[in-house]
């Protein structure tokens, strides 16, 4: 009889051990990312039925607000995996220690000015060559951009500006601040964020606001065409800035195992593909086909700059310089 009780105690102890495991198991991973992240239904559903987890998607800003939120809530992080930290927003994720091991890219896009043909065939204005034009008096009025402060995307056009113009010298305002100020004084907009500008702001777009120049990308122009097939924007290709994003497991995360796995499955043929018809960006992998008609409209920059700056070490000047210019707080 002991060795029948002693039995049914190590039986016991073997089913409560098991259903604990399985309870401590997570079943789902959590990715946060910023408000353009766009995943299709039938890619959440192969990436479920591949890997056997339940995906939540969690959205939280642009780039830049979604990065501090992460810093913020690092030691209770709000998912397991993130996507959307870019090449300017990765040294503060990497100093403040959100990630867990490396950031891996997943796509990559030139940020430039877009311009809304119709505007300015209407109005038989010449379009400007280069963004150092955009102080010039015949587009007052007519320009909006993204704070860098909370955007990735103005923050990567502020990297710009000042790898487009000379170093400054002691006791001189630094020429970048000068442009900068004259294209306040041009009646520039600053939106709080990418989607703000372009699909509120931007009269090319379908949100048809007033503004006809926006900061966006190389890419844009593909999705902007009339019935007829025409393009109805185009993007000066000058002097951009070259934007990678990025994904990586969060530090403390629920399921790190399953954060693997959905940076494996971003990386692969499927989810890559799907990026230039979902987000207007490019696949960072080799070898992956893109659309027939990003040839013709969505042509990656002609030159960029910037992307040789120490954006970490500058990071915090750079922005005081422009919230000095424009009176805001950061």
């Amino acid at each position: 009889m002991k060795r029948i009780f002693a039995s049914l105690i190590a039986l016991l102890t073997v089913v409560t051990v098991s259903s604990c495991s399985s309870e401590t198991t997570p079943k789902s991973v959590t990715l946060i990312a910023h408000d353009s992240f766009v995943m299709s239904d039938d890619l959440i559903w192969s990436f479920e039925e591949t890997f056997k987890y339940d995906l939540k998607i969690v959205r939280a800003g642009d780039a830049g607000a979604m990065t501090n939120k992460l810093v913020l809530t690092k030691d209770e992080p709000l998912a397991d995996v993130v996507f959307g930290i870019d090449n300017t927003f990765a040294p503060v994720a990497t100093k403040n220690n959100i990630i867990d091991g490396e950031l891996t890219p997943i796509d990559f896009a030139d940020v430039c000015f877009n311009i809304d043909l119709e505007y300015f065939k209407t109005n038989n204005l010449a379009i400007p060559a280069r963004w150092r034009d955009l102080t010039k008096k015949e587009y007052k009025g007519l320009t909006v951009i993204e704070n860098p402060n909370t955007s990735s995307t103005g923050l990567a056009f502020l990297v710009s500006t000042y790898a487009g113009f000379p170093p400054m010298t002691a006791g001189v305002i630094p020429p970048t601040v000068n442009w900068w100020l004259e294209l306040r004084d041009n009646d520039v907009k600053v939106a709080a964020s990418w989607e703000d500008a372009y699909y509120t702001d931007f009269s090319g777009s379908s949100g048809k606001g007033k503004y006809p120049i926006v900061l966006s990308y190389s890419s844009s122009p593909a999705d902007e065409v009339d019935e007829q097939g025409n393009a109805k924007t185009q993007a000066l290709l000058t002097d951009c800035y070259r934007q990678t994003e990025y994904a990586g497991v969060l530090k403390n995360a629920a399921n790190p195992q399953a954060a693997r796995d959905l940076i494996e499955f971003m990386r692969g043929m499927y989810f890559q593909e799907s990026l230039p018809g979902a987000m207007y960006v490019y696949p960072v992998v080799e070898g992956i086909k893109l659309p027939d008609s990003w040839s013709k409209r969505a042509p990656a920059a002609i030159s960029t700059i910037g992307g040789d700056l120490d954006v970490d070490a500058n990071r915090e000047k750079w922005l005081a310089d422009f919230n000095w210019v424009f009176d805001v707080a950061p």
